[in-house]
C-alpha cells in the first residue's frame, strides 16, 4: 500500500470515528428523559390512562370541530311573503318575493327553509340570510384571525406554563363559548364567540398529541396516535351530523357535545406534567414530582439516588442551554431554522391540495352531512396505514413517498376532471375519498414526525406556527382558483410542481425513527446531524452488516 493511499485510509478513519463520537455525544445528551421514564415505566398503567384521555380528547374534539360546520348550515331558503302554506320548494334558493307590484316591497319579511330531515341550524333561526348574509361572512373572518393569533398565543402558553394546564385552559373556554352561544346571542357576542372559538379550537386536540409524543417510548408514538386520532377522531367526525339530526336543534346539539367537555379539567388529577418539557425549562424538582408520579401509578420503586443522579446529568448537559428559549431563537439556529422553513412550506401545500378537493365538490349538490361523514370514512385506513408502514420504512421515507403520490393523484385527477362528461357524482365522490385519504395520511404521518422533529421547549410554538401557515394558505388558495379561467388545469399544475418541490424538500430533513426527541435547541441542531439527504432508515437496515464488515468502520473505541 502507497504512503498516499495509508494516509487516505487514516484520514477516512479519523473523520469515521469522529461521526461515532458525536453520534455517541448526541445520544447520551439526549436520550437521559427516554431512560428515566423507561425506568418509571413508559408503556403501563400511566400511560393507558393518557391514552384513554387521549381517545376521549380526540372523540370530543371531533364533535366540536365539526358541530361548527354543523350549526351554521344554510339550509335552502327562500321568500315566504305572499305565499300560502307549505309552498313547494323552488330550485335554487331566493331572497326575493315571488309575487311584486307597486303596492307591494320588493324586500323579503319572511323567509321559508328546506331543513335536512328536520334539523334547525342556527343559521335558519337568526335568518341571517340573504341581505344578513355578512353576518356570517363576518363571524367566519373573525373566528378565522382568532384561529391563527390563537394558534401561536397558545402555542408559546403551552411552551412556557406547560402542557396540561392549557389543555385544560383550552377546553374550559370550548365550555363556556358553547353555554354562550346557547344562552343569548347577538351580532357582538356572535363575534366574541367566533374569536374564542378559533383562538383556543386548534389547542384542544393538538396539545394531548404533544403529550403522547412526549411520554411514549419511540416505538409506540406512532401506534398510540394513530389510535386515538384514527379511530376516536374519525368515530366522531361520522356520528357527530346524525346525533345533530337526533337532536333536531342546534342548542341541544351544542349544549350535548358541550356537556363530556366537563371532564377535562380533572386531567390535573391524572396527568402529570411533561418530564421532557420541565427538563427543557430546566424545573428539574418538578420534574422529578412528574417522574415519581408515573413510577407510583406503574407501581414502580425507585431510589432517591436514581432521580438525583438524573438531575445531576441534566444539569451538566444543560449547563450552556439557554433556560426560556422561543421561537425567535429557533431562526438562529441554522439546521432548526431549515427544518422549520421546510415544515411551514410543506403545510402550506397540503392545505392547498385539500382545497382543491373540496373545490371539486362545489358544483355538486349533497347536504353537509354527508359531506362530513364522506370525507371521515379516509381517516381511518389512512391511520392503519400509518401504523403499518411509519414504523417499517421510516418518516422521511413515508413522507416522501405519500407527496410524491399526492403529486401524481391530482394531475391524473386533474386530467380526467378536464372534461364535463368525467365529471359525474359518482366519480367525484370517488376521486374526494381517494384525495381525503392521501390528505389525511400525509398530514396525520407528518404531525408526528413534526412533532419528532421539534426541540421540546419550542414544541408548541411551531406546531402553532404551522397551523397558521395551514390557514393562510386558503387565502392564496382563492386567487389560484381563479387562474383556471386562464387553462382550466393551471391550479393543478401549479400544485403538482408545489409537490414536487416538497418532495425534493423533505430529503433534507433527518430521520426520527426510534430516535430520542430533542429537548433543547442545540439537541434539534444535533438530530441527524451524521445523515445525507440520501439516507433512508429501511436501506440502512439492509446495508448495516455490510458496513460492520467494511475495514473503514467505525470502531466502538476512540
Amino acid at each position: 500500500m502507497s504512503m498516499k493511499t495509508k494516509n487516505q485510509f487514516a484520514a477516512l478513519q479519523v473523520r469515521g470515528r469522529f461521526t461515532h463520537v458525536l453520534e455517541i455525544y448526541v445520544n447520551n445528551t439526549m436520550l437521559e428523559v427516554d431512560k428515566m421514564l423507561e425506568k418509571c415505566g413508559d408503556f403501563n398503567r400511566q400511560q393507558l390512562i393518557m391514552l384513554l384521555l387521549s381517545a376521549l380528547i380526540s372523540l370530543l374534539s371531533a364533535m366540536l370541530n365539526i358541530s361548527y360546520s354543523i350549526i351554521y348550515t344554510v339550509p335552502k331558503h327562500w321568500c315566504a311573503d305572499g305565499l300560502g302554506s307549505g309552498p313547494p320548494p323552488p330550485n335554487a334558493d331566493e331572497c326575493k318575493p315571488f309575487y311584486t307590484n307597486s303596492s307591494t316591497s320588493d324586500t323579503c319579511k319572511n323567509y321559508s327553509y328546506e331543513s335536512y330531515m328536520g334539523y334547525q341550524s342556527f343559521v335558519s333561526e337568526m335568518n341571517w340570510i340573504c341581505d344578513k348574509a355578512w353576518k356570517m361572512k363576518l363571524g367566519n373572518n373573525i373566528a378565522r384571525a382568532g384561529c391563527a393569533i390563537g394558534n401561536l398565543v397558545m402555542g408559546y402558553l403551552a411552551d412556557r406554563l406547560g402542557r396540561v394546564p392549557i389543555l385544560v385552559f383550552a377546553n374550559v373556554m370550548t365550555i363556556s363559548d358553547n353555554f354562550l352561544t346557547i344562552f343569548g346571542i347577538s351580532l357582538e357576542l356572535f363575534c366574541v364567540v367566533q374569536f374564542i372559538t378559533g383562538f383556543v379550537v386548534i389547542s384542544n386536540f393538538s396539545i394531548i398529541r404533544i403529550l403522547i409524543v412526549e411520554y411514549m417510548r419511540p416505538s409506540l408514538r406512532t401506534v398510540c396516535l394513530n389510535i386515538s386520532y384514527g379511530f376516536f377522531f374519525c368515530l366522531g367526525m361520522i356520528i357527530s351530523p346524525w346525533i345533530a339530526i337526533l337532536t333536531g336543534s342546534w342548542r341541544r346539539f351544542m349544549l350535548l357535545q358541550a356537556l363530556p367537555i366537563i371532564v377535562v379539567p380533572f386531567f390535573f388529577y391524572f396527568v402529570p406534567e411533561s418530564v421532557q418539557w420541565l427538563i427543557s425549562r430546566q424545573k428539574y424538582d418538578e420534574a422529578i414530582e412528574s417522574l415519581r408520579r408515573v413510577a407510583k401509578t406503574n407501581g414502580r420503586q425507585i431510589d432517591d439516588s436514581v432521580y438525583e443522579e438524573f438531575i445531576e446529568d441534566c444539569k451538566l448537559s444543560q449547563q450552556n442551554t439557554k433556560t426560556n428559549p422561543n421561537l425567535l431563537h429557533l431562526f438562529r439556529m441554522p439546521r432548526l431554522r431549515r427544518t422549520l422553513l421546510i415544515l411551514l412550506f410543506e403545510y402550506f401545500v397540503f392545505s392547498f391540495y385539500i382545497s382543491i378537493i373540496t373545490y371539486r365538490l362545489s358544483g355538486v349538490e349533497i347536504s353537509r352531512f354527508v359531506i362530513i361523514s364522506l370525507s371521515a370514512t379516509a381517516l381511518l385506513p389512512s391511520s392503519l396505514a400509518a401504523i403499518v408502514l411509519q414504523d417499517r420504512i421510516g418518516r422521511k421515507t413515508l413522507a416522501f413517498t405519500i407527496v410524491i403520490l399526492m403529486c401524481i393523484f391530482i394531475l391524473v385527477s386533474g386530467v380526467v376532471f378536464s372534461t364535463a362528461a368525467n365529471r359525474s357524482a359518482r366519480t367525484l365522490f370517488t376521486c374526494y375519498v381517494i384525495g381525503m385519504f392521501f390528505h389525511s395520511l400525509a398530514v396525520n404521518s407528518n404531525t408526528q414526525y413534526t412533532l419528532e422533529l421539534l426541540p421540546a421547549c419550542i414544541r408548541g410554538q411551531a406546531l402553532g406556527a404551522l397551523f397558521t401557515m395551514d390557514l393562510a394558505s386558503l387565502i392564496w388558495a382563492n386567487c389560484i382558483f381563479d387562474m383556471r379561467k386562464i387553462f382550466i388545469l393551471l391550479p393543478e399544475i401549479i400544485l403538482g410542481v408545489l409537490t414536487l418541490l416538497v418532495a425534493g424538500l423533505i430529503l433534507l430533513l433527518p430521520e426520527t425513527l426510534d430516535r430520542t426527541l430533542p429537548s433543547s435547541l442545540q439537541d434539534g441542531e444535533q438530530l441527524g446531524i451524521d445523515e445525507h439527504w440520501y439516507t433512508f432508515r429501511c436501506m440502512e437496515k439492509r446495508t448495516q452488516p455490510e458496513e460492520l464488515d467494511s475495514p473503514l468502520a467505525p470502531q466502538n473505541s476512540i
